[in-house]
């Protein structure tokens, strides 16, 4: 594929301005809901050939959330789209004010294997809402879906207006030598800071969706047996390859034993006692990813699990007691299904610690009192999170997902999404009937004098 070409044409479409038309949108989001209803079954093959999950977790978690979106944003596009009219302060009476959006233009979505259906198709919708033409560049650990994608994009839309490109480093190379608009990326941190260098040198707005070591907090008062349901389905879904799934638990010194037991349940209660085998537990995307994984872990620490095969590229929900900040796993980001176990008895040295350390995308605390929870959410810098609960923050659309610092910069989703793929211009309309004399040469000291004092009201 001609890759310079194609963001040529895809300029050229777009300065048509085919795309901007609010009736067009819709109509291109409608189309793209029924194509990925008519493929779906190919979408869950696809994901359980790359990922391993099941049918239940292909949907839930990818198709489910697609169309969820999908549906927010064929509904809120004319709102969101609309000229919204602002107060105009009363020395500019003679005139009006209103915010317009308008897309950026050409944007380029680089999407990860871990999520490669939801996060490819999750921006591709808020873009098409917000009248961008699109190239879509997939990760190539996830063929399989990647070839899915390919599909329903060319069969919905023409490649001037939204096509994908499928390879790896090379074509990732001749991508990000082209001049867009816009480039919207998530991945690991590594990868974004090239991105951003590579978008500094054109001056290009970026989105970077990354990642980080997401704390789960549990205090004193937490309802323990609630909190391990819940954490372990967080944790382990999609067998931990997931950037907002918690990274590790710091539980207060007093609670950490009865938690450690209730975890243990909790695990082989949804996932059974030979989790290896069972069809409905995913597998590692490939095996530089299972051998790192595998190298992260201190048997001596393992409390539960530890099980693996790296022929089916499993590795069982496994459980680190007695870790400590210089442990091997506290180094890195996991992505994986392994639970690391720190503990804490002061709430001001937690806060301390958390200052010191790159801002995660995430953040969860299982807590009954409002007051220690309110005191952690003010204090503490994270992208978004959950109170008694873990991932969930990401299956509600009209919140904006994102990280800060080094977990990433900006949001998307809904409303937050729409404004991601476009700029917000502010126009001021002046009447012509009427001209304010005061504003010329040469000026008179007693105007000055009363506008200075209407100025400030």
């Amino acid at each position: 594929m001609d890759i310079e070409a194609l963001v040529e044409k895809q300029r050229e479409y777009f300065h048509s301005g085919a795309t901007l038309p609010v009736k067009f949108r819709i109509k291109m989001l409608l189309k793209l809901y029924q194509c990925i209803r008519k493929y779906e079954n190919e979408i869950n093959e696809a994901l359980k050939k790359d990922l391993g999950k099941c049918e239940f977790d292909g949907f839930v978690c990818e198709t489910g959330l697609v169309l969820m979106e999908l549906n927010y944003m064929i509904r809120y596009t004319p709102i969101y789209a609309k000229k919204h009219h602002v107060y105009t302060p009363i020395g500019q009476c003679v005139g009006s004010g209103y915010k317009k959006s308008s897309p950026y233009g050409n944007v380029l979505i680089m999407s990860p294997w871990n999520y490669p259906f939801l996060l490819t198709m999750a921006p591709i919708s808020d873009a098409i809402s917000a009248g961008n033409t699109i190239i879509v560049k997939p990760s190539a650990y996830s063929p399989a879906t990647s070839e899915v994608i390919k599909k329903i994009i060319t069969e919905c839309f023409p490649e001037e207006y939204i096509a994908v490109v499928t390879g790896g480093r090379e074509e990732n190379k001749e991508l990000l030598d082209q001049k867009f608009d816009m480039i919207f990326f998530t991945g690991s941190q590594a990868v974004g800071k090239e991105i951003l260098h590579k978008a500094a040198d054109t001056i290009t707005p970026v989105v970077l969706e990354l990642g980080g070591k997401n704390p789960c907090i549990i205090d004193s008062t937490a309802k323990v047996k609630l909190a391990a349901k819940r954490i372990t389905y967080g944790k382990f879904l999609n067998c931990g390859q997931t950037c907002v799934a918690p990274d590790y638990i710091i539980c207060h010194t007093s609670i950490k034993d009865e938690f450690v037991k209730e975890l243990s349940k909790q695990i082989k209660m949804q996932y059974g006692d030979n989790i290896i085998e069972n069809d409905e537990y995913g597998k590692i995307v490939n095996e530089k990813h299972f051998n790192r994984l595998c190298d992260l872990i201190d048997n001596n620490k393992v409390v539960f699990g530890g099980e693996k095969s790296i022929d089916a590229l499993k590795l069982a929900p496994t459980v680190m007691d007695n870790v400590t900040w210089d442990d091997r796993v506290m180094q890195e980001e996991i992505f994986g299904p392994i639970l690391p176990i720190l503990t804490f008895d002061n709430y001001e040295e937690l806060y301390s610690l958390f200052a010191d350390k790159p801002k995660p995308l995430a953040l969860y605390i299982f807590s009954e009192d409002k007051k220690r929870v309110n005191e952690t959410i003010n204090r503490c810098s994270f992208g978004g999170g959950c109170i008694n609960d873990t991932i969930m923050q990401i299956a509600i659309n009209s919140f904006g997902f994102g990280g800060v610092g080094e977990s990433g910069m900006g949001s998307y989703h809904g409303e937050a999404g729409f404004k991601a793929f476009s700029h917000e211009k502010s126009i001021h309309k002046k009447v012509t009937w009427f001209d304010f004399p005061v504003r010329y040469n040469p000026h008179n000291n007693k105007l000055f004098n009363f506008l200075s004092h209407l100025y400030m009201r």
